[in-house]
Parts: C-alpha cells; structure tokens; sequence
C-alpha cells in the first residue's frame, strides 16, 4: 500500500517592504511521503519570497513538485500559459537548470542543505551561460530553525526587510538571511 501525502494548511501573514507586498494568504500543501518539514517549510518561504502583490499576470502555484520530476516545487505562469518563473529547492543538476532557462523567463534555485558550497562550485561557470538564473543559500541551520516551526496547522508571519526574512508563529520566530551565489 502507497502512503499517502499529509496535508498541512497555512495561513500566511506577509509584509514584504523590499518589494511592497502586503498580503494573506491561505496555502494548502500536500507533503509527499518522501518530503522532510524542512523542505516543505522551504516552499512556502519560496513563496512568501517570490508571490506577486497582485494577480493580473497569473499567479504563483506550488507544482507537483516530487511527485513529477518535470516540474519544479513553484512556478509562476502568465494567464496565457506562459511560464515566468521556475522555481527550484535543493541542489538540482545544471542540465535540469539549463532546460528550466530556455522555458521560462526567470529562474531561482533556492539552496538550503550545509553541503551547498559543495554543490555550488562545479555548477558555478557552467550556470554563467544562463543569465535568468539566480542561484541564494539559505544556511542550513536557519532552514532548520525554520522546519522547527512546521506544524498541520500553522500561523505563520513573514516579514521581510533590508534582505533579511523573519518568519513566526506567535511563539516562535526565526531570522533568515538568503545568501545570493549568482552574480
């Protein structure tokens, strides 16, 4: 017997004054048998990161994500179809990165694991070919701190400010500062 995905439900409180976004959102997500809380809590900061204030031009959406490996955890598509924004988690391989760079306009891997550096220094010059790709670490004791915070139900507060993100639940609260590795 297959297990099955847990869902888990966010109410999100963002206040973004680097890019003047002020919002709720309710979120959804489905945590595949597979996905650790930390992960999960990496989508939803990606999102917290990188919705739009408004929908006019589509919108953000959390994809299959492990489930099919032709999508990535996020991705903004225009009301046409048109994919905007391709959004990674994790250490993908340059060639998935590389194909993700001529479908959509924008592309942001969003690294989080202590063997980051590792990952990053081979794919650094590779990568240089590709322009629309922006590569940020998250340290891994911060996505950590922030995994701490996942519950089935959650509150959370996600303020951001000066490139620094601070991400509570009424208790607990969490800083993190996105490290960016593309130029």
């Amino acid at each position: 017997m297959a297990l099955k995905s847990t869902i888990y439900k966010v109410q999100l409180q963002l206040a973004d004054m680097d890019r003047h976004v002020y919002a709720d959102h309710s979120l959804t997500l489905a945590r595949h048998p597979s996905e650790t809380e930390e992960r999960l809590m990496m989508r939803v900061l990606a999102f917290a990161l990188h919705v739009s204030a408004d929908d006019t031009h589509g919108q953000l959406e959390f994809t299959k994500g492990l489930s099919d490996v032709d999508e990535p955890a996020l991705w903004h598509k225009d009301l046409t179809g048109q994919l905007l924004h391709w959004i990674e988690l994790g250490q993908p391989d340059d060639r998935r990165l590389i194909k993700a760079a001529g479908r959509a306009e924008r592309v942001t891997v969003i690294a989080y694991a202590a063997s980051t550096p590792v990952w990053w220094a081979p794919l650094q010059g590779k990568l240089s070919r590709a322009p629309n790709i922006s590569v940020w670490q998250i340290p891994a004791e911060q996505s950590q701190a922030l995994a701490a915070l996942a519950q089935r139900g959650m509150n959370l507060q996600v303020t951001v400010q000066d490139g620094i993100v601070w991400v509570g639940d009424g208790e607990h609260s969490v800083q993190i500062e996105p490290v960016k590795l593309t130029p």
